[in-house]
């Protein structure tokens, strides 16, 4: 009832309304309301068969507003009425969103009933917190994964990218994330996601009780272009009522590409030029806009710790979206298909992954310890080929030889299977005991 109440609160007095003038592809074109529409504003189109089609506002032409619709455009033709909206739209999460799955217009696709709205209204497109009033990014936060725990260290408030070409295997990593981190509450984006994999997400990947914490936006490959985009704004929207309640959110995005794609369809159709591969310029302004919601909140607010997969196309991990979510977030996480191929999964490369909150928010032992590992898989990785193929002689290089020596001790570390999680502290206790047996030099200096 409080549910009903709410939504016939909102409805409006009287409406105003235009008519369908043209349409073109997945352009529509109204004309007779455009002074009461701006860019972003709801349209709501009647069709002949008296059912609804909801459109959003993507630019102006010729005195005519353009549209592009959220559904198919079937029954749609020229005079049909179109009822304008929301100028800013607006949802309405509350906790009741909790273990519930959604769509990107917010509504239930679980079969589970109507979800409760909350008494505040959030705006999709909020801005992020103003960079003087955030705080600054708390403690490490354990991602249950000891590759990324140990060598790329993330913080509280701390976005992330994981950077992998496709079968690569990060949409598994993605699921041990969202399983094993420990957070107060989840919410994961699936963007463009293939609809068979939704239910095995969440069925096997999730889980009862992993659900049961989190909120899971789906928009599918199917889907509009404007589905797919507000679906991920709404995985934002969600996270930040959450962090409002001074919960620490993790916020799972995947993925960024898909939504990059998404805002190329749109700018395309809206005429906007292409640029780089294609992309058009607003592309490259609202990956910020989307990307800079995520990280510490305001002073009494919670954090949002953002995980944004991107996936590389190509196996180019320079190409146009991923240089430029690169250098918006706080670090990357680098995943290597010639890894995968070798069976270690997670297929992280390690030397190219880094997080910007290291060193400082390890201990003195703990750096000395990544130092050292690190030292050990560069020295290896640079004579990789002449050790497999036998050309390198034992002895020439004391370091090559202690990296040869414990090569096999840390592909086993970094090597971890989907249903097996590794605490923080326990990640450094493993690196600390390998790194503490004996290799060649040492031997060899006790001998002496």
């Amino acid at each position: 009832m409080q549910t009903l109440q709410a939504e016939i609160e909102r409805i409006q007095p009287y409406r105003r309304f235009g008519r369908v003038a043209g349409i073109q592809g997945l352009l529509v074109e109204v004309a007779g309301a455009e002074r009461s529409l701006s860019i972003g504003s709801r349209v709501e189109i009647e069709t002949r068969d008296g059912s609804n089609v909801d459109c959003e506002v993507i630019g102006f032409r010729a005195n005519r507003a353009l549209l592009m619709p959220f559904a198919s455009l079937d029954g749609v033709g020229v005079g049909c009425k179109a009822f304008v909206g929301d100028a800013e739209p607006v949802v309405y999460p509350s906790a009741a969103w909790l273990g519930r799955v959604v769509n990107a217009l917010g509504e239930p696709i679980d079969d589970k009933g109507p979800i409760a709205v909350g008494n505040a209204a959030y705006p999709l497109r909020s801005r992020p917190p103003m960079a003087h009033l955030r705080q600054r990014v708390g403690g490490k936060i354990d991602l249950g994964v000891r590759a990324i725990n140990t060598f790329a260290s993330c913080c509280l408030g701390q976005r992330m990218g994981i950077f992998s070409g496709s079968g690569v295997g990060k949409s598994v990593l993605m699921s041990m994330l969202a399983r094993y981190t420990a957070c107060d509450v989840s919410v994961i984006g699936l963007i463009g996601e293939r609809g068979r994999e939704v239910q095995e997400f969440l069925e096997d990947d999730l889980g009862a009780e992993g659900l049961a914490r989190s909120v899971v936006v789906v928009a599918t490959s199917d889907q509009s272009a404007l589905m797919r985009r507000q679906a991920a704004h709404l995985t934002l929207t969600a996270a930040e009522f959450f962090r409002d309640q001074g919960k620490n959110v993790l916020c799972l995005m995947d993925s960024i590409t898909r939504f990059a794609m998404a805002q190329r369809e749109i700018g395309l159709a809206g005429g906007e030029p292409p640029a780089s591969k294609g992309y058009t310029p607003t592309v490259f302004s609202e990956l910020p806009k989307l990307l800079e919601r995520a990280g510490p909140g305001p002073v009494g607010a919670g954090s949002i710790t953002g995980l944004f997969s991107v996936l590389v196309e190509g196996d180019d991990h320079n190409e146009p979206v991923a240089d430029a979510v690169r250098g918006i977030l706080d670090g990357h996480i680098v995943m290597e298909r010639a890894i995968a191929e070798r069976g270690r999964y997670p297929a992280i490369n390690v030397l190219r992954s880094v997080s910007r909150t290291m060193p400082n928010c390890n201990t003195d032992q703990e750096n000395e310890l990544v130092s050292h590992a690190r030292r050990l898989l560069s020295a290896y990785a640079d004579m990789e080929e002449m050790i497999r193929l036998g050309a390198y002689r034992p002895g020439s290089d004391p370091d090559v030889d202690e990296a040869i020596h414990y090569n096999p001790a840390l592909e086993g570390f970094l090597n971890q299977k989907k249903d097996d999680c590794t605490r923080l502290d326990q990640g450094y206790a493993m690196l600390a005991e390998i790194l503490a047996q004996g290799g060649p030099v040492q031997r060899r200096a006790e001998a002496s």
